[in-house]
């Protein structure tokens, strides 16, 4: 078997900024897996944060032995990036050989449409309002926060769509009393719901803490190993496949989370139609989903997946598993 991974770096339709920076494309790792007759793909987004890099994942997928399989990966690479790709890339392999679509491998029902957040950059109020005002037929959006202006943004925003539903992403920019004193104005506005207001591993602030708008943990859980850390500290977990290390370990995570009376949001890096279409079948009847990043393109796959008013569709065969 033959795995090969390439670079690609797909244009933006405008500057995404959220409170660790701006960019203006975005920049992938494609992996592609094949044997003599069939080839499975996947793709992935390295994150910095992660301490992850374009450099550092192809090295660790290119170190893995050519007969890896999918049981085999989860304990030869770490949750992240790496195993994401390759492991999304098996799945569709398995399928291709099979004649089967994945979620019918994975024991799944079939997917359908799920409504998607849409995500606003970001920016001056003024400018965020006109971009709410632009988007607000949309039925859910999402704030990025985590700036000592927070409040005149989130204002502006609700003036700019007073119908859609709104969750804000404060990228762990907040002190569990910044918290506790801005949750009763996200209630007042709307709010439905706030990730990551914290920094990870500095989140214990927020057990005891009266939560009228409920959290979502995203930089805190990674996979199921992450669990046990989230304990009266959160509502909802943000799952990404980029974080669990692709589909085995996010539908793993899922069935855990659940069981622990969590809530489950399934969220995405900035990346291709290719990388969200197996998070598609994970985020089936999740309360929250944020599966925009294709929205966010100004260029995409050949065959993209298709997004309309009743939210992101599961993927053609012809993309994905």
């Amino acid at each position: 078997m033959k795995i090969e991974v390439t670079r690609d770096v797909f244009r933006l339709a405008q500057v995404f900024t959220i409170s660790r920076g701006s960019r203006t494309e975005a920049k992938v790792l494609t992996v592609r897996v094949s044997d003599d007759e069939v080839e499975g793909w996947g793709e992935c987004v390295p994150y910095a944060r992660y301490g992850e890099s374009l450099e550092s994942v192809t090295e660790e997928i290119e170190g893995l032995p050519k007969d890896v399989d999918r049981a085999a990966l989860q304990d030869l690479l770490p949750a992240g990036a790496a195993r994401n790709a390759v492991d999304c890339a098996l799945w569709d392999l398995e399928a291709k050989r099979a004649g089967k679509r994945v979620w019918e491998l994975a024991g799944l029902p079939a997917p359908g449409p799920m409504v998607t957040a849409f995500t606003l950059s970001l920016d001056e109020p003024e400018a965020m309002r006109a971009a709410a005002a632009e988007h607000a037929h949309r039925p859910l959006l999402k704030i990025k926060l985590g700036t000592p202006d927070d409040m005149a943004r989130l204002e502006a925003v609700r003036a700019g769509a007073p119908g859609p539903k709104i969750i804000v992403d404060a990228n762990e920019g907040w002190t569990a009393e910044i918290y506790a004193e801005l949750a009763p104005h996200l209630a007042r506005l709307g709010v439905a719901m706030v990730e990551q207001p914290l920094p990870a591993g500095s989140d214990d602030g927020l057990i005891g803490l009266d939560r009228p708008v409920p959290l979502c943990a995203d930089e805190s859980v990674h996979d199921r190993a992450s669990l046990a850390g989230l304990a009266g500290k959160y509502d909802l977990i943000n799952i990404k496949l980029d974080k669990t290390g692709g589909l085995t370990e996010a539908l793993a995570l899922r069935a855990e989370a659940e069981a622990a009376g969590l809530g489950i949001m399934v969220g995405c890096m900035v990346g291709s139609s290719l990388a969200m279409a197996p998070a598609v079948l994970v985020a089936q009847g999740a309360a929250v989903v944020d599966l925009d990043g294709p929205l966010l393109l100004a260029e995409d796959r050949a065959t993209p997946l298709v997004y309309d008013a009743a939210g992101v569709h599961p993927p053609a065969a012809a993309l994905w598993g």
